[in-house]
């Protein structure tokens, strides 16, 4: 169980890890480019164009599908604090933490946590009734997000990720050990 004198890193790493979301949330002016908007031009194109942004804008998808799904409980505003409670548990007993919880001195394991926030979810959609609410908002989320993954060219994405990614050396034409960096 945490004590008070572990509260500071609690939040110094909640903290953290609230920075390294921001930091892979990438511009809406760039997300939302239409000039980037095309059609694919062969099903390859296709899972390239689904698969890169996919892993460049997962931050912005995720986002997207929260915020439908929040649009979609505004009218039932007892789940829309249940559901609250609820990411605020996902988030300080399973994302934010680096070591094992601690409950009355024994600890528990990652899946058990797992399996309990699974759970509970699972209970506040049932004992809230909008189940079917949530499940369509979600669906049309995702929808959403495969639309924007599928139609958004990736050609303007390709400089950003070859200088982040582990990769670029595998990817140059240079034969220096350093990749042309």
């Amino acid at each position: 169980m945490t004590t008070m004198s572990n509260s500071p890193q609690f939040f110094s790493r909640f903290k953290k890890t609230s920075q390294s979301l921001k930091a892979s949330l990438h511009p809406w002016s760039l997300f939302l480019d239409l000039t980037s908007l095309n059609l694919p031009s062969s099903i390859p194109d296709s899972t390239t164009r689904i698969t890169q942004n996919f892993t460049h804008f997962r931050t912005n998808y995720s986002i997207i599908v929260l915020l439908v799904l929040f649009f979609s409980l505004l009218y039932h505003p007892l789940s829309l604090i249940a559901f609250f409670f609820t990411l605020v548990a996902w988030v300080f007993l399973y994302f934010s933490r680096e070591e094992p919880l601690s409950v009355f001195g024994y600890q528990v394991n990652d899946l058990l946590v797992l399996v309990a926030l699974f759970a509970v979810t699972l209970l506040v959609l049932v004992w809230s009734g909008v189940w079917l609410n949530v499940v369509v908002s979600v669906g049309i989320g995702v929808v959403l997000v495969f639309l924007h993954a599928l139609l958004r060219s990736t050609n303007d994405l390709v400089a950003d990720d070859m200088e982040t990614s582990s990769y670029v050396n595998l990817l140059s034409d240079d034969d220096s050990p350093r990749g042309g960096l």
